[in-house]
């Protein structure tokens, strides 16, 4: 049994039952103490000059001191002789603390050095004088002023049906906690990512009505970049959003939950009030029964601390501080490229392009669901409709003028360019980007200034006979030999019936043209 001190109140009801009459036994069941303690406090009181007779008039507070001085000699400091003992080995025992030893093992070294006590005396000194077990004081912090902050945090809830999947996954509460009036309201989740926080914090803004001055929440990768306490860098995307809706962001330090503890104590409550046995269909649904659990269940408890309703103390002092509500937040991608050598960046797996000049260069990206927006530098210096993934947007000015019509397939453009490099040359270039053009096709060759047969696609009535050709045209076309399909068509007066095949083909397309000079016939491919 551990040592606990009689107080002045019990010595004065064991000398007043003994003064009655009553036996030691007695005595001790009315005082509420051991017999053999009202035995010692009885032989001091006797040994003082009380008389069993006298009465109790004769107990004044002089004799209550010397009673409790005879049984509780004074200690010097409140300590005994062991406790003087380990004074001695103080700065032993420190170091010994420090380096994580248990107090059994403590008291094991002190026998070795010939220092014995009691276990209790031995633990009392470590905690006391040498730190050990010994946690830093709590400060209470007060409330502040109302709707002004809210703390914010994750929680692992458990296991929810996935109704696209169909398979459970672990849900996450995101919970905000008015400091104030201790609101609260739960968001479920099963990501952590910033599309995540940024969507429980619109479900938040509506169900209180307003938004908070300022959020604190912890070090989560979609919140902060790079922690410091001092300066912590926040994301990019998250600044946006709260330059949308006009908060301050206060993060707590690294694995330092006491500077949010209203948002921490919430989480048990959550997890254990809320989530704990429920079965839910799938997330829509949990997120349901969440509302009306703060609603009508969280916000109408008696709060410990406040000793009223969390939703009352809100309506009556918070709402009406609140900032207003914002317009729907368009969550965009913020990303940092390189401008590639064909003016182009990616982003969302789409093509965009950039001024020539930038090529080479690093540009940063904001691109919502309708807005592409490039800045280099902290200017903008394009701005494309959003394309789906797959697609491409190309302003032409922002490619070379002499690229231009060929990039963009300008077909007309192509032909007023064509140059005469001899005589009949042009009228020869633009008739045949004339034939082309109801083909969709732009002949690579004409290009430039180069006039290198390329390949390219043919369709409509220059196809070749139905069959897809990726190089140079037969013998019997370049020289007009007959071949049994010419002889056949020569016989029947008919020309052989071309393939059905309806695909592009890919070949080359001879014809011959009588030189102006020679008069001998001269192949001409394209």
């Amino acid at each position: 049994m551990s040592f606990r001190e009689v107080s002045v109140i019990e010595v004065r009801e064991v000398l007043r039952a003994w003064l009655a009459g009553a036996g030691l036994r007695t005595v001790a069941a009315q005082a509420g103490v051991d017999r053999k303690t009202a035995r010692r406090y009885v032989e001091a009181a006797e040994a003082a000059g009380v008389v069993r007779a006298g009465g109790y008039e004769q107990v004044t507070d002089e004799v209550i001191g010397v009673v409790v001085s005879a049984v509780r000699p004074v200690k010097p400091e409140g300590h005994g002789a062991a406790w003087g003992r380990l004074l001695g080995e103080q700065e032993q025992i420190r170091a010994w603390v420090a380096k994580d030893l248990t107090v059994v093992k403590i008291g094991t070294l002190l026998e070795r050095r010939g220092v014995v006590v009691p276990y209790r005396t031995l633990h009392r000194f470590c905690v006391q004088c040498c730190g050990f077990g010994k946690t830093a004081p709590t400060v209470r912090v007060a409330d502040g002023d109302p709707g002004v902050e809210c703390q914010i945090d994750f929680a692992r809830m458990g296991l929810v049906p996935d109704a696209q999947t169909g398979r459970n996954r672990v849900a996450h509460a995101l919970i905000f906690t008015a400091v104030y009036s201790r609101h609260m309201f739960v968001w479920l989740t099963f990501s952590q990512t910033l599309e995540a926080v940024i969507a429980g914090c619109e479900a938040a803004w509506v169900f209180f009505g307003g938004v908070f001055k300022v959020l604190v929440p912890d070090n989560m990768a979609a919140i902060v970049a790079d922690a410091d306490p001092l300066n912590p860098r926040l994301t990019t995307g998250w600044l946006d959003y709260a330059q949308h809706c006009g908060f301050a962001t206060d993060p707590t330090r690294v694995r330092r939950p006491k500077d949010k503890p209203r948002v921490e104590r919430a989480v048990q409550y959550v997890r254990s009030n809320f989530f704990a046995g429920e079965q839910f269909r799938d997330l829509a649904q949990a997120q349901e029964r969440a509302v009306r659990w703060c609603d009508l269940v969280a916000g109408q408890r008696i709060h410990g601390t406040l000793q009223a309703r969390p939703v009352q103390v809100f309506a009556e002092r918070e709402a009406g501080l609140l900032l207003p509500v914002p317009a729907a937040y368009d969550v965009p991608m913020f990303k940092t490229c390189k401008v590639h050598r064909d003016f182009h960046i990616e982003i969302g797996k789409a093509l965009y392009s950039v001024p020539k000049h930038y090529i080479g260069q690093t540009v940063d990206v904001r691109a919502d669901s309708t807005l592409v927006k490039v800045f280099h530098r902290g200017q903008v210096v394009k701005v494309h409709p959003r394309q789906r993934p797959g697609g491409r947007w190309t302003d032409r000015d922002d490619l070379p003028e002499e690229k231009t019509a060929y990039a963009m397939r300008d077909l007309d453009r192509l032909v007023a360019t064509a140059h005469r490099p001899v005589g009949g040359r042009a009228r020869t270039v633009r008739s045949g980007l004339r034939r082309e053009a109801h083909h969709g096709t732009v002949p690579r060759h004409h290009a430039g200034r180069g006039h290198r047969r390329r390949r390219v696609t043919i369709t409509g009535p220059d196809r070749l006979g139905g069959r897809d050709r990726c190089r140079s045209p037969p013998y019997e076309q370049r020289t007009g030999s007959e071949t049994p399909d010419n002889r056949q068509q020569s016989a029947t007066g008919s020309p052989t019936p071309a393939s059905t095949d309806s695909r592009p083909q890919i070949g080359w397309i001879s014809s011959t043209k009588p030189c102006r000079r020679s008069g001998r016939s001269v192949h001409q491919h394209r």
